[in-house]
């Protein structure tokens, strides 16, 4: 743990000892920033760029004057490695470090606040000396579910990113369990690496990725050959694998607004058509993905003559409701309510609309508003068993939740009545115990007045 007392040298004696002990961490390698180790670290990795680290500081001026520190706080600082949210001597110095490693830093002004200085605390061309303490560090998450964690070897060049549609040049390296299963150069289609046999947890990833950039993904088996594992390659059911991936060139794919309606409404048709296949086959998230890009192109359109907005809302309409079966197959039925209702607000007698949204209620426990749902369905159309059959299932959900509601509260309540008694009859013992022994005391106090 970092202490003030670390920092109670002077200044002149603090640049003399980095001068001597610091080891130059800048990329540029100008001793912009100097770094002297004072308690090593846990040997092994590194921080990446991009990688969320966690640490504790203390911060002052070279006359010792304070300037911030995590432990006045007692709370740790959190931030993105090489993301430029601290000052460039952090960005740089903590890539050095190790968890649980502590050291002193000497940073210029031109790697800390520069000539502006940070008022009130850091005046303007201030050099700062920091004791930093590096408590753990974890990659980039870039699902929400925590499915994929990328971490950064190389930095990429430029500010563009591969876009769904775009066609990339890649080197995979892809380990299971330690071992080397796939290595190879390929070229495949943003949303479509399925067809080359590439995870879906490496598609995703290239829309964060610059040309140039090598980075290690980490893969949970949702985003890498799932359940069915990959026979053909030794690979078993529900693996977590490790890829190694290098971007070496790409190709961006046409942007919404670089499009005419007319090439959306053509492009829609192949990629429906695309989406279709990837359902089929059992590739739900790949269908979601391919289902997403007909919407995001076509839900602002308004169209020309009535030809163009009737193909506008028949993509739509289609889109959003396999959208909403795909994630009833995905259990992510929050999703399937948010379709299904886009689906209703452009056709609010779409049959297949409430019947999905239903079923996605009553997987969700919501008995009385996936009823409702399966009525609307037999208003639309009397002849619908299915619908018929699900409102028997929602009533009988219903019972056997009422059933179960009224055991939960007479066993409360009996629980409750047994308490009661027992501290009754405690209480009772008590008042026995306390009358019996004033009885004994109002004896004894008798007995001692007569004797006296």
């Amino acid at each position: 743990m970092t202490t003030d007392q670390d920092l109670s040298v002077d200044g002149q004696s603090a640049v003399a000892l980095f001068a001597v002990k610091g080891i130059d961490v800048t990329p540029s390698k100008d001793k912009g920033v100097l770094k002297i180790v004072k308690v090593q670290g846990v040997d092994g990795d590194r921080p990446m760029l991009g990688d969320r680290v966690t640490l504790h500081y203390t911060g002052k001026l070279l006359n010792g004057q304070k300037v911030d520190s995590s432990l006045d706080r007692k709370e740790p600082f959190s931030f993105s490695l090489g993301k430029g949210q601290v000052i460039k001597a952090w960005d740089s110095s903590v890539m050095t470090m190790q968890k649980g490693e502590v050291c002193s830093l000497l940073c210029r002004p031109d790697y800390a606040y520069g000539a502006p200085g940070n008022p009130p605390k850091v005046p303007p061309n201030s050099t700062l000396l920091f004791e930093v303490e590096l408590l753990d560090f974890q990659g980039e998450m870039l699902t929400e579910d925590g499915g994929v964690m990328r971490r950064i070897k190389t930095k990429g060049e430029g500010f563009t990113n591969p876009n769904d549609g775009a066609t990339v040049d890649v080197h995979l390296e892809g380990r299971c369990e330690g071992q080397l299963f796939d290595s190879r150069d390929v070229c495949f289609i943003v949303g479509e690496a399925q067809d080359k046999g590439v995870p879906l947890g490496v598609d995703r990833a290239m829309e964060k990725m610059q040309k140039g950039e090598c980075c290690l993904l980490q893969l949970k088996s949702k985003y890498g050959f799932g359940r069915e594992g990959k026979p053909e390659l030794k690979i078993g059911p529900n693996k977590d694998m490790l890829y190694e991936v290098t971007l070496r060139d790409f190709k961006k794919a046409k942007e919404s607004w670089e499009m005419d309606l007319k090439e959306k409404l053509e492009l829609s048709a192949e990629v429906k058509h695309k989406g279709n296949q990837y359902f089929k086959a059992g590739f739900l998230q790949q269908a979601v993905i391919q289902y997403q890009r007909i919407v995001s192109w076509l839900e602002m359109e308004c169209g020309v003559g009535e030809e163009q907005q009737r193909k506008i809302q028949e993509f739509l309409l289609l889109s959003q409701l396999n959208l909403a079966l795909c994630y009833l197959r995905l259990q992510e039925f929050s999703h399937v309510v948010d379709n299904c209702n886009k689906v209703i607000e452009l056709d609010a007698t779409n049959e297949k609309a409430l019947y999905r949204r239903g079923e996605a209620r009553l997987r969700r426990n919501e008995f009385s508003l996936a009823m409702a749902d399966f009525r609307q369905v037999l208003q639309v159309n009397p002849l619908n068993r299915a619908a018929r059959a699900q409102i028997t299932i929602c009533q009988h959900k219903v019972r056997e939740h009422q059933e179960r509601d009224k055991k939960i509260y007479a066993n409360m309540f009996q629980k409750f009545a047994e308490h009661d008694k027992k501290v009754g009859k405690q209480k009772r013992r008590k008042d026995e115990s306390v009358k019996s022994n004033g009885e004994v005391g109002s004896k004894r106090r008798r007995r001692s007045q007569e004797n006296s």
